[in-house]
This record gives C-alpha cells, sequence and structure tokens, in this order.
C-alpha cells in the first residue's frame, strides 16, 4: 500500500545517512578551502524514526566561531526529504586522526589567547531567568526527579513563574512526570519554545527523542546539548528556573556550576548509609565549585502502610537530618515513601497538583518555601557585597 502524499517517507539508514553527507558538503570551512564533510568533523551520524542526531567537532577556543556553521548545518539537514528534526551539537572531543586544526577558522576580533591555552570560562546568565537552583543527588534511584518536580510545583504554588530543566540527558524523566508529549518550536527569535504544564514551562531531550532512545553520546556531546537547552530555549520570563541534574558529580554538573551563576543547589538523598556517603560527594562537589547548598531533602525518609497505619524506616531514617547537621548544611524536609507520590508522578499528575491539600503536598510545599527563602537571602548577601558608588 502506498502512503498518502501528504506523508514523509520513512528514511533507512543507508540512504539517509548519504543523502545527509551529500547535503552537509555544501557547508564550507571559511578559509579553509574544504567543506565539514571533507575535514572530517562530523561524528557518527545516528538516524531513528526521521530524527538525525550528530555532533561536530571543534577546537575548544573556536567554538563560538563554530554557532553558525552548526545552525547552517541543521538547516540543512532539516530541509532534506524525510527528516522530521535534526539535533546537532558542537563538541571538542577530538577524533584520532581528525582532529581540526587551530587555525582553520579566521581568528576572532580582539587580543588572542596564547598557544595551547584555553579561554577562561565565563558565567553568562540566561536570559529571562532571575534565578537558577540544581536539585542534585550522588547516585541514581533516590527520587531526585520526583523531588524535582514537586519543589517546581511547590514553588509556582507559592505565586512564583517556574520552568524546568530536565538536564538528565541519559535518562530524561519530565515528559512522564509532568504527562507531556509532542516537540518543541521554534519562535521567530530561532529560540525554542519550552513545553507547558500546570502552568511551568518544561525543556527536556526527552521532547526530542522517543522515550526509548538510548542517548550514546559522550561528554562533550551532552554539555552542548545541555547549553543549548539552557540558552537557546525562550524561558522569558520566569522567577526560578528548577534543573533537574543527572546523577553523580561529573561534566553535566560542572558545566551547570561553572558556565551559569546558579542561586544553589538541593541535594536529594534516601536515609541509609551508602546514599549519604554519595550523597556527601556531591555537596562537597558544590562547596569546592562555591555555589551555595540550600539543603538535603530525605526522601523514602519511613512508609506507612495504608492497610494498617504502621510506620517502617526501610531505608533507616534520620540520616539525612543527622548529616545536615554535621555538614552545617540547612535539612529541608522528611518526604515519605507513599504510593500516592508514586502513583500520580506516574500518571504525569505531580502530588502538589493532583492533591494540593495532601500532607504529601504539603511537605514539598514547605520545602519550596524554604528553598525560596534561602534564594533570596543568598541574593541579598551577594547584593550587598558589590561595589557602591556613593555620590556627595
Amino acid at each position: 500500500m502506498t502512503k498518502p502524499s501528504n506523508e514523509r517517507p520513512y528514511m533507512t539508514n543507508s540512504v539517509a545517512k548519504e543523502e545527509i553527507l551529500s547535503a552537509l558538503k555544501q557547508i564550507d570551512l571559511p578559509g579553509a578551502g574544504r567543506n565539514i564533510v571533507e575535514a572530517g568533523l562530523l561524528s557518527e551520524i545516528v538516524i531513528h524514526g526521521g530524527k538525525v542526531y550528530f555532533s561536530i567537532t571543534v577546537p575548544p577556543e573556536q567554538a563560538q566561531s563554530f554557532e553558525a556553521i552548526r545552525q547552517d548545518a541543521q538547516t540543512c539537514v532539516q530541509e532534506l526529504q524525510g527528516v522530521e528534526s535534526a539535533t546537532i551539537t558542537l563538541t571538542a572531543d577530538h577524533k584520532t586522526g581528525q582532529a581540526p586544526k587551530p587555525n582553520m577558522m579566521p581568528p576572532a576580533s580582539g587580543p588572542s589567547m596564547p598557544s595551547g591555552k584555553r579561554p577562561p570560562q565565563r558565567m553568562q546568565s540566561v536570559p529571562g531567568v532571575k534565578h537558577i537552583i540544581a536539585v542534585a543527588s550522588g547516585k541514581g534511584g533516590v527520587g531526585k526527579s520526583t523531588t524535582s518536580v514537586n519543589l517546581a510545583l511547590g514553588l509556582q504554588a507559592l505565586g512564583l513563574s517556574v520552568g524546568i530543566l530536565d538536564a538528565d540527558i541519559y535518562g530524561p524523566s519530565m515528559p512522564r512526570l509532568l504527562g507531556i508529549t509532542g516537540k518543541p518550536n521554534v519562535n521567530e527569535n530561532d529560540k525554542l519554545n519550552p513545553m507547558q504544564a500546570f502552568n511551568v514551562k518544561v525543556m527536556s531531550m526527552g521532547f526530542l527523542v522517543n522515550e526509548d532512545t538510548p542517548m550514546i553520546w559522550r561528554g562533550p556531546m551532552v554539555i552542548s546539548a545541555l547549553s543549548q537547552m539552557l540558552k537557546d530555549v525562550d524561558w522569558n520570563p520566569i522567577d526560578i528556573l528548577v534543573v533537574d541534574m543527572p546523577p553523580g558529580t561529573g561534566d553535566a554538573q560542572l558545566t551547570m556550576a561553572q558556565q551559569v551563576p546558579l542561586a544553589g543547589a538541593v541535594i536529594v538523598s534516601t536515609p541509609q548509609d551508602l546514599a549519604l556517603i554519595d550523597a556527601r560527594k556531591g555537596l562537597n562537589m558544590f562547596v569546592k565549585v562555591k555555589v551555595p547548598v540550600l539543603g538535603i531533602v530525605e526522601n523514602m525518609s519511613y512508609f506507612v502502610c495504608p492497610s494498617c497505619g504502621a510506620r517502617s524506616d526501610i531505608f533507616g531514617h534520620g540520616g539525612a537530618e543527622a548529616e545536615a547537621k554535621k555538614l552545617g548544611t540547612p535539612f529541608l524536609g522528611a518526604v515519605p515513601l507513599h504510593m500516592d507520590i508514586r502513583e500520580t508522578s506516574d500518571m504525569g499528575q505531580p502530588i502538589v497538583v493532583h492533591s494540593p491539600d495532601s500532607e504529601h503536598a504539603r511537605i514539598y510545599t514547605d520545602i519550596a518555601a524554604s528553598v525560596w527563602q534561602q534564594v533570596q537571602e543568598h541574593s541579598a548577601e551577594q547584593d550587598a557585597r558589590k561595589p557602591k558608588i556613593v555620590i556627595e
């Protein structure tokens, strides 16, 4: 049976890759006398259901100069028949034998850096975002994403305008947790319009790839994608952006801490010693990069049997609170292990909006109020330290 004429034909990998490479040969490198394909700058091209993914290898010091080439490549691929979307990132992860030469692109205006030295990273605010907080954990499986989404909705319940960035490239959760389907579109300013749920703006890699698609990306590609989801999205205007970080203390966490001015970090842990060891690592990482730690949340703190009402401390109890006291960090609250929280999360109706008058919603809202108070206090302290000009 032939497909209706208004449908795009499905592309097989072999044909699609040949078409994509042929199209990309039209994009020349200024001053190099060759195109990006001949220069060997492309990673493996991944195609899944009409969605195309690859990266362009660039010298770290010339990433800004290559941004226009990345945009041209993305436009070029998106115009091919059968391509639904194209996600192209810049990466400084050089391939053996294919590393671009340092002078491939003409130097940018201004003073040049000495050979072999990288320009220092500069923190750049995200347009339209007043405050950014990271929700992190030392390990996976502690309920960080569930805490992130309910914290964001708790902040929204306080009357704030809120956004959520799902920074877990490998395991994005926000589409499922917020019941969002579809893809973001591009506005007249060439920025992605974030998706929305419950009056909260949301961006996630889960909107750009299918739920069962593995993201087989190296660190630099993740960093590039994360940077684009932060700065190429039209967040304006929101009071606070909650960033659901991937577990651990790797590239994504360092990128976030070093490239954008974080107002603070919230650490999520379960009560048992093993989780607290990893939570302590995450906390110390933020301390080392001079990001205020807003406090620790003890998730799955206890379990109350829905049938008999008996309480059980399945993972122990109070470990995170004791750790917070030992480290001189605020303890933000204890969230129980409860079926209502799990069921509403799976439904795409987080407990704070599904049952706003419940005890569990109140716990999250109280945590949100404590976080917002500390964000304001830290912001006031930073303003007080800024030099002031007094004219007498």
